[in-house]
């Protein structure tokens, strides 16, 4: 079981995360400000911390700047009532992984909760499991059962970050300056060709594919979703 650190000083919001939290089977362990948020991470493992901003004392800013700079490496999910682009980029800027706005859909929170859990575990393991697919950082490897198709640098990369992310919008300009680097003489027709390239090697794997939304990029759809 998972354990979910919430930090927040309203009762009736402690109470409400921590329902939300124990049907779908995480143990919340809730707390009412920082200070008490700090004692309880010297004393066991936390997974997730889902923390306020504005509470009496080290607000939420200030606890995920404090524990990022001690090294603490969980996702952090920001909940607050403030909601201006200057507090979301307070809040990226100190440490946060998500920010969401006051009032929530419960369904919403869970879904990034998820899926900021399943994003940690890549980073820990280096490696994403699609039903009977493994791509592996270290070796650069996709494979299925006995195959085992190893791709060239940029490819691999651009499918995994992609596959970090399903369902996320990537812009060709951002997979560009991501893959190949913000200094690259690499023009963007470049993605498109990679694209089309993992598209070619893996149109028959039902695990996942790679789509165009037009206008807007690509996104990578994983088809286990939901198993």
């Amino acid at each position: 079981m998972l354990n979910i650190l919430v930090v927040d000083d309203e009762p009736n919001m402690r109470k409400l995360m921590e329902a939300i939290l124990r049907e779908e089977k995480f143990k919340p362990i809730a707390v009412q400000n920082a200070e008490e948020a700090l004692d309880i991470l010297e004393r066991q493992h936390i997974d997730l911390m889902i923390t306020d901003i504005m509470m009496p004392g080290m607000d939420g800013y200030s606890l995920t700047e404090q524990l990022r700079n001690a090294g603490y490496d969980f996702p952090i999910l920001m909940i607050t009532a403030r909601e201006s682009v200057k507090d979301k980029r307070k809040g990226f800027l100190v440490g946060t992984d998500d920010y969401m706005i006051k009032p929530f859909d419960e369904e919403e929170m869970i879904l990034r909760v998820k899926a900021l859990l399943r994003r940690a575990k890549i980073v820990s393991e280096r490696k994403i499991s699609i039903g009977q697919v493994v791509l592996s950082y270290d070796t650069f490897t996709v494979s299925r059962n006995s195959e085992r198709i190893t791709l060239p640098q940029k490819e691999f990369l651009l499918l995994y970050k992609m596959l970090s992310y399903p369902g996320t919008i990537f812009t060709r300009m951002q997979l560009l300056d991501e893959i190949w680097g913000v200094d690259t003489e690499s023009a963007e027709h470049t993605v498109s060709v990679h694209i089309g390239r993992l598209r070619d090697r893996f149109y028959e794997w039902p695990e996942f594919t790679v789509e165009t939304v037009r206008g807007l990029g690509y996104k990578a759809v994983r088809n286990d979703e939901g198993q």
